[in-house]
């Protein structure tokens, strides 16, 4: 790679359940763990329960959608393989679930966005390896 070429984005570490949910996203089918004891959605996926500390859980489909939580716009990248996406919105998404899931906004740019704006899930492949889920605004 020459000097001036910007390295590739920055990835996730691809093991243990963060590998799981990717696997998932690879299908476009988004599922967080959920507490098998006491029903408790849970993001990032971890092993203990933090409502109850039960280790029993399992991959559930999440409806993909949900609103805006919270969000910021990013002006300065702070990676150079993000230089040419600014500005970008960085938003918390809160699911219908109850699950809070930081993401990229898509298919629409940073004035739109309100909270309480409604947004679905949508996927983008980097690679064979990667699929990031996203949100974009929902349509109708």
């Amino acid at each position: 790679m020459s000097p001036d070429a910007a390295p590739g984005r920055p990835r996730p570490v691809l093991e243990g359940f963060t590998a799981d949910f990717y696997e998932h996203c690879a299908r476009q089918d988004l599922r967080f763990q959920r507490c098998s004891t006491c029903g408790a959605w849970r993001h990032p996926p971890r092993v203990l329960c933090a409502v109850c500390g039960s280790t029993r859980w399992s991959w559930e489909p999440s409806s993909g959608r949900g609103q805006v939580f919270t969000w910021t716009v990013v002006h300065q990248p702070m990676h150079p393989a993000f230089a040419s996406l600014v500005p970008y919105a960085v938003v918390v998404v809160e699911t219908t679930e109850g699950v809070r899931v930081v993401s990229n906004l898509c298919d629409a740019g940073p004035e739109v966005l309100r909270l309480g704006l409604p947004v679905e899930v949508a996927y983008e492949r980097l690679d064979e390896e990667l699929t990031l889920p996203m949100f974009r605004p929902t349509t109708g």
